[in-house]
């Protein structure tokens, strides 16, 4: 439901929430929104503080693009397809989830690319040359190539799930890795505050801001590609293992840290989105839950009140060194029974534990005139990098 925060300066503040706002929370927001050339902010309910930006956040401007409000892992997105077996067939052997998981860690490693799988070149679409500068070109061919193919860390990646038909689906989470990284510090030092006080920006119709939107739009699609390479290499193992085809026609893509030019109200507006999913019109997107729980497949509404966006999933409720003090292994390993994952590393995973993240079905509920869900997906197997 849709819940005005107080305008500030002249620039509304629409919110979705599914709980109270903290008081560093809206401090942050208030803070943004009076940044210079702010026309419009949308919170997401799974808001949360995250550097000078929160994550569940969009926000519009007339002119000006503020790195910090789409963060370092430009285009970290979800992708997830079905596969034409169902869920029985993997979870029929207690042994089989185990060995599939195995499998996992060594295909899709958190760090770089598999062995054996690292490209000579970057394929079309992310070659190096398409960067500003032959610095970031560079890194490109480094830590670009290497990593094609690499999951991360943190709250990313990739699920074996059930849908509510008994179908079989995979989900990956997963961004730009160092590559966003890279390109976030490199044009933030060439930014500068268009005020005392506010943060860096750039002018989205300078050469530095051109360049910064080409760049973003590079990472966009590297970060595409690397989740299209990961769910190839986890179908070649169902492949394998199940005899299981992934079937292309239910693929879907969707990213939700990104700024673009967008038109909302009849106005051409720089969009930015850190955490918050894109939800125009009939739009499919991933809504994932935190690791073991539910996660929603789902249709944007385009509500313009949110510039036609959602939240990108459960929300932190416990920042990481916070969950770290107060969640065990022990604690993890009950809350992800029924859930086959390497419990073996849980006291390194345990800043991941459910109860870390927001009530996924509340975030949900507190959305309805932003998305509607159209399906349900379970876990079964979650690999984790660590």
């Amino acid at each position: 439901m849709n819940r005005d925060l107080p305008e500030v300066e002249g620039v509304p503040v629409h919110a979705w929430l599914a709980g109270p706002l903290s008081t560093d929370v809206a401090r942050s927001i208030e803070r943004l929104a009076r940044a210079p050339d702010v026309r419009r902010v949308a919170v997401m309910p799974d808001v949360h503080r995250a550097g000078e930006v929160c994550v569940g956040v969009a926000l519009a401007t007339g002119g000006l693009v503020y790195p910090a409000a789409v963060g370092g892992d430009i285009g970290c997105g979800m992708t997830a397809a079905r596969f034409d077996v169902p869920a029985a067939d993997l979870t029929s052997d207690p042994r089989l989830g185990a060995t599939v998981l195995a499998r996992l860690a060594r295909a899709v490693p958190s760090m770089k690319g598999a062995p054996g799988t690292v490209p000579d070149t970057l394929p079309p679409g992310v070659e190096p040359e398409g960067l500003s500068d032959g610095r970031l070109a560079h890194a490109a061919r480094r830590e670009g190539r290497w990593q094609l193919g690499s999951l991360g860390r943190g709250n990313h990646f990739l699920e074996l799930q059930a849908d509510q038909d008994g179908a079989l689906w995979i989900m990956i989470h997963s961004g730009s890795r160092g590559m966003g990284q890279a390109i976030s510090a490199w044009h933030l030092a060439r930014s500068a505050a268009p005020a005392p006080g506010a943060l860096p920006a750039l002018d989205a119709g300078s050469e530095a801001g051109r360049a910064y939107l080409a760049d973003v739009a590079w990472a966009r699609a590297w970060a595409r590609c690397n989740r299209a390479r990961m769910r190839a290499a986890a179908a070649a193992i169902l492949a394998d293992l199940l005899g299981a085809a992934l079937d292309e026609a239910t693929v879907i893509d969707c990213d939700h840290n990104h700024v673009a030019l967008e038109r909302h109200g009849g106005l051409e507006l720089v969009v930015h989105r850190k955490g918050a999913l894109p939800a125009a019109d009939g739009q499919a997107g991933l809504v994932p839950g935190s690791m073991g729980t539910a996660s929603f497949h789902t249709v944007g509404r385009g509500h313009p009140d949110s510039l036609a966006s959602s939240s990108h999933g459960a929300g932190r409720v416990l920042a990481r060194g916070e969950a770290a003090g107060r969640i065990d292994a022990r604690r993890l390993v009950r809350e992800m029974h029924g859930v086959v994952f390497d419990a073996r590393r849980a006291a390194r995973m345990v800043d991941e534990a459910p109860s870390a993240y927001r009530d996924i079905r509340a975030v949900m509920r507190a959305q309805r005139d932003l998305t509607a869900v159209v399906r349900e997906v379970r876990p079964l197997v979650s690999h984790k990098g660590s």
